[in-house]
């Protein structure tokens, strides 16, 4: 089980829902909530969990590890049992979260999955963490513009793909709300929409790599 934080922090109540998530946070905290299919887990998410922590002074970020991702195929899908343990040797630390809350929470979309944990956890300051790379794809999640507005976005550059997603739809659509890189401490309080470009040395690691370089092992 994960703490609640310092104890000057009052533990929320509703507490046998949170134990089925399989942690506890506590009032005013500030979180970071990292989804994907994560298949597998590489050093990329973990560059990219790892920066949004420190930059912006999270207590915890929150690896939601999607059972289905609507936009991707299951054919090369491992199970979630698999993936989540995969994700475990990248998660490091206490402040790192490894969770099926989607599953839990019957989820199958990134807009369900805020809103529950939202009413859940209400006094939580939840961050929405992505890659550049899911920044560029952004406009054909269901409910993207919901997301926008439901709770500040952190993104965090990945190679190649840095550029083009910072003139995405999604980024031209909120491009008045963009905050500067100074404003990342802040950005968990900031009220939505709110969005962050964070830039830094990259991690060249990807899924898709990983995968092709595992089925050329088994051929």
């Amino acid at each position: 089980m994960w703490f609640a934080g310092p104890a000057r922090r009052r533990p929320l109540q509703g507490r046998p829902a949170a134990l089925r998530l399989g942690f506890t946070l506590s009032r005013g905290m500030k979180v970071g909530l990292y989804g994907g299919s994560f298949n597998p887990a590489h050093e990329g998410h973990a560059h990219v969990a790892e920066t949004a922590r420190k930059r912006l002074g999270l207590d915890r970020v929150i690896w939601l590890v999607s059972p289905q991702n609507p936009l991707k195929s299951a054919d090369e899908l491992e199970s979630l049992a698999k993936r989540m343990a995969g994700v475990r040797r990248f998660a490091r630390g206490r402040a790192m979260v490894v969770s099926d809350a989607e599953t839990a929470l019957g989820s199958t979309y990134t807009l369900d999955t805020l809103r529950g944990l939202k009413a859940r956890f209400p006094g939580v300051k939840f961050v929405w963490i992505m890659g550049a790379d899911s920044l560029a794809g952004f406009h054909r999640w269901r409910g993207w513009t919901q997301i926008m507005k439901g709770a500040p976005v952190a993104v965090i550059s990945r190679p190649w793909i840095s550029l083009k997603s910072r003139f995405s739809p999604a980024a031209q659509r909120f491009s008045k709300t963009r905050r500067p890189a100074s404003a990342a401490r802040i950005l968990a309080r900031t009220t939505p929409p709110a969005w962050i470009f964070l830039t830094g040395p990259l991690n060249f690691q990807s899924s898709t790599a990983l995968r092709g370089r595992m089925r050329r092992g088994r051929s």
